[in-house]
């Protein structure tokens, strides 16, 4: 670990907090707005069919499993444009953003096959003949919004890295308000439109991803024009492509450990039953969009943090860090009291008010999100790490603390916990909380013992 030279000029963490604020308030904004998204998807199921949210809720999973693996290339360009733009490096910033933008369409044109074979997918892991239906029905729509919600999140780190953040975040806020719009006339069928159901929620989603990407390159072009960023974009950079590659496929895999640690709950609690499949669906929504206020705040580290890196200034990435920590400790303190005081009012918005299931949903989703409210410093702590440790371009050590903490431990618990020792979807949840617990532990650990200066 690194000493600090005693001429260095040091910046007040409260400065470090403010840049950080100013930085990731927009992205934690725009995070959520994002999830809104999927949010809205739920929440007109939840109203139109309680089988269709079940369906929802598994396919959901497949879909966002494959896209957050994609997303790891588009999330590599963020430290490496940071880094670049703070060593002035212009061409660097064009080139790996392009880069990133050739892997996202060479893993869309790999993974959406997937999609198509999404019933046999959810028939073989266990799930019922009509949720595999359905769920099928709306992967076969939803692959189409792969490349275009990947290409936006290359377009998304390229402009974070850039600090034009309050950009993108009033285009997601939008881009959600459209999706519900889409999703009340094609799942109903309202405004003269056929009733869709399932397979109009799908529809919605991709035709306001392909809003989203055409929306980043119209500014992009308009205010960014100095970057170039679309000259010449068939032209290979072998060396650039390179180096997003062997950044992102870590990232890639540590988001897909991540995610697959939930989506193979959603698997579990599928064997449960499908009431507790429907109630677990509501809950980790709910608790999906307030950790989206974590990753804002932990992407403006990266951005923040990356820019520190560049300019191998150790000591403002550990104060970086702590500023982050105590922004994120705020948000922590605010969401487990909502979730602790308010479970009915945000279980009951996601289901319909005269289902009568509601009830039953009800009182298994406030038990879910009890201990959400539990794991919420757990899940604050380990991205917030995971944000740093990108800045620092490093993608492997957190590749394999994610694989061993959420497949070696939390997986193993919540299936031991939920079925050989009774305590179904309730011990599902306490391995997750588990596997999150110990990868916080490690990857602050790996963060502070190895890349910030020592006081």
């Amino acid at each position: 670990m690194a000493t600090v030279d005693p001429t260095y000029q040091r910046v007040p963490r409260a400065t470090h907090a403010r840049a950080l604020l100013g930085v990731g308030l927009p992205l934690a904004g725009s995070q959520v707005a994002q999830i809104a998204i999927s949010a809205t998807d739920t929440l007109f199921m939840g109203w139109y069919d309680v089988t269709a949210l079940a369906a929802l809720s598994v396919a959901s999973t497949i879909l966002f499993t494959l896209f957050l693996l994609g997303a790891g290339f588009a999330w590599a360009v963020m430290p490496m444009v940071a880094s670049a733009l703070a060593t002035g490096d212009s061409r660097q910033v064009r080139r790996v953003t392009r880069m990133g933008i050739w892997l996202s369409l060479i893993f869309s044109a790999v993974g959406m096959p997937v999609f198509f074979i999404g019933e046999r997918l959810l028939l073989g892991m266990g799930q019922e003949a009509e949720i595999s239906a359905l769920g099928g029905q709306y992967l076969q729509i939803a692959a189409f919004m792969l490349p275009t919600a990947l290409i936006f999140q290359v377009f998304r780190s390229f402009l974070s890295a850039l600090e034009h953040t309050r950009i993108i975040l009033w285009g997601t806020i939008a881009v959600a308000l459209a999706n519900v719009g889409l999703n009340w006339v094609l799942v109903f069928g309202n405004l003269g439109a056929p009733e869709m159901g399932i397979r109009g929620a799908a529809l919605a989603s991709v035709i306001v991803n392909a809003l989203f990407c055409l929306y980043c390159v119209a500014y992009i072009l308009r205010r960014l024009p100095e970057h170039t960023l679309f000259r010449n974009p068939w032209r290979p950079d072998w060396p650039a492509f390179g180096q997003v590659f062997r950044l992102g496929w870590p990232i890639g895999l540590t988001t897909l450990a991540e995610v697959g640690l939930f989506a193979g709950s959603s698997i579990l609690m599928g064997w449960v039953g499908e009431i507790a499949l429907a109630a677990h669906g509501v809950a980790l929504q709910i608790a999906s969009i307030t950790f989206m206020i974590f990753v804002g705040l932990s992407q403006a580290v990266t951005v923040r943090g990356g820019n520190a890196w560049g300019r191998q200034d150790r000591v403002a990435l550990g104060d970086i860090m702590w500023a982050g920590l105590a922004l994120a400790a705020v948000a922590v303190i605010a969401i487990m009291a909502l979730f602790f005081l308010l479970p009915d009012l945000l279980i009951g918005v996601f289901v319909a008010p005269d289902d009568p299931e509601r009830p039953a949903i009800l009182a298994l989703g406030a038990a879910f999100l009890a201990i959400a409210a539990a794991f919420q410093l757990a899940d604050a702590s380990q991205v917030m790490a995971v944000g740093g440790l990108r800045a620092a371009q490093d993608t492997r050590w957190p590749m394999w603390i994610a694989i061993f903490s959420y497949w070696g431990l939390g997986m193993p618990a919540a299936y031991a916990l939920g079925f050989p020792l009774g305590y179904g979807g309730v011990g599902i949840w306490s391995g997750l909380t588990l596997g999150l617990a110990v990868a916080a532990v490690l990857l602050q650990w790996r963060f502070w013992s190895r890349f910030a200066a020592r006081d």
